[in-house]
This record gives C-alpha cells, sequence and structure tokens, in this order.
C-alpha cells in the first residue's frame, strides 16, 4: 500500500537496470542516519552509497581544514565514473547535492531533496535559514566563530530534530550530538540554469519539522524548478521515524 502518488512519468520509466543511489546526510548528523533505509533499497538490486562527510560521526579533522569545497569533492569522489546517479540530500546536503549536480550534470540523474535546502545560486544554508522563522534551531544556537563551529543546545535536540522517534532514540542523538563545522553552513553556491537548472529535481516534505519548517519548504519549492514532491507527516528525520515510507519513494524514483 502506498500513501503517496506515482507521477505517469514515474510509471513510463522502463529502465529496469539498477541504479546508483547515493545518499548524504545533513548537519549535525553522519552517514549512520540512513542504517534503516539502506538494506530496503540494496533489496531491489540497487547500488547504495552513503557518505560520511569530514568532521561528522567518528571522523575528527580539525574544523579549520573542511570547507563547503571538501564535501562537494568527497562526494564527487564517491560518485566515481558512475552515470545516472539518484543524489538524495537531507536538510543542509541540499546545498552539497546541489554544488555536486552543477559540477558533473552529466552524471546525475536526479536530485531528491528530503527536507532540505533547496538553493538558488549565491545562497548558503545560513542565509536561508534567515528566511525561516518557524525554524527551532536559532534559538538553541551557538555560533562559535573562534573555534568555527555551530552548536545545538542538547536540551532541543529531540524538538529540532526527531520530535517524533522514540523517548530512548531522542535520548541517544542528545547525548551524541557534535559541533557542526561553521565555514560550510556560511559558503555560498554557484550554480547555473545549464547545468544544475537542466537536473530534474524531486522534493519530500515533512510537515512536522522544527529544523527546516514546513512554510519554508514549500517556499523553496514553489521558488525552485521542482518536477515532483513527495509528502510526510514526519518531523526532520523521516529515516528514523518512518524509513519504510521514505524508502518506497526514494525506490520508486530509482526505477
Amino acid at each position: 500500500m502506498s500513501l503517496f502518488g506515482i507521477s505517469t512519468q514515474a510509471q513510463k520509466k522502463n529502465d529496469k537496470s539498477p541504479k546508483t543511489i547515493v545518499l548524504i546526510h545533513g548537519a549535525w548528523s553522519d552517514a549512520s542516519s540512513w542504517d534503516a533505509v539502506v538494506p530496503q533499497l540494496k533489496k531491489q538490486g540497487n547500488e547504495v552509497i552513503t557518505v560520511n562527510l569530514t568532521g561528522h560521526g567518528a571522523d575528527n579533522t580539525s574544523f579549520a581544514e573542511i570547507t563547503f569545497k571538501t564535501y562537494v569533492d568527497q562526494v564527487k569522489s564517491a560518485i566515481g565514473s558512475r552515470k545516472e546517479v539518484v543524489l538524495v540530500g537531507h536538510s543542509f546536503a541540499g546545498l552539497v547535492i546541489s554544488q555536486v549536480a552543477e559540477d558533473i550534470p552529466g552524471q546525475i540523474g536526479e536530485l531528491i531533496y528530503l527536507a532540505a535546502a533547496l538553493p538558488h545560486n549565491g545562497e548558503s544554508l545560513l542565509s536561508l535559514a534567515q528566511q525561516d522563522p518557524g525554524s527551532h534551531i536559532g534559538k538553541s544556537l551557538t555560533v562559535d566563530k573562534e573555534h568555527g563551529q555551530a552548536i545545538i543546545a542538547k536540551d532541543a535536540v529531540a524538538d529540532i530534530f526527531a520530535a517524533d522517534a522514540p523517548p530512548p532514540v531522542q535520548q541517544y542523538l542528545a547525548s551524541h550530538i557534535k559541533p557542526e563545522p561553521l565555514a560550510p553552513l556560511a559558503t555560498p553556491v554557484q550554480l547555473t540554469e545549464q547545468n544544475f537548472g537542466s537536473i530534474r529535481k524531486v522534493f519530500i516534505h515533512t510537515v512536522n519539522d522544527n529544523a527546516i519548517s514546513y512554510g519554508a519548504q514549500q517556499h523553496m519549492v514553489k521558488a525552485g524548478k521542482v518536477d515532483k514532491v513527495y509528502t510526510l507527516s514526519s518531523s526532520h528525520t523521516p529515516f528514523i521515524s518512518m524509513p519504510d515510507k521514505l524508502a518506497d519513494i526514494i525506490i520508486s524514483e530509482s526505477k
């Protein structure tokens, strides 16, 4: 049973060969975000690649060495020479996948934005965040310019990121959250209509989102050129609260 419609365009896709799906996590997170989704994508025969961005998870690279380009280059390296890649970005990673698509448009078949920043040329995460009064991040964010990091208060983690997750998961997230490298959040993307603008785009809304509000998501979709929209009644982290439904969407878009 499906809770979302599949477009006529998707139904007409006849290419049943396995695809490469590349999953990019957001800020204050790591590649383990996708652990409940990856097995379902692999069951369909797809190659699934998760990228752990530098400075996240167990990676302790100095923040002074991390730039937005670091992330973009990581994703491009993970893609290698693959073609028709389905590139999925959560939250901040919407900017990363946008820049990757700009740089190697001939290798990207589709961009999927999951509750993600969908930028125009010259925008950064910080500039987009200033346009989102519905986000709960601002009141719990500390910007430490001296050490180049952005810090979320632990007692706000559950509300911001995972209000619909079980309490033990909320507690785990709060106890394991790390500061985020600041420089990439302030770096504007450099996009063109010829490259980035030519790639098919899908947006997955998260209605009960306190990180990137539903209103801000709708505004970005309206202002951008999005080919298809899905909607999940979840918090900012549907890969935790409803991985099956999220996987179904990604699978349908990868056929």
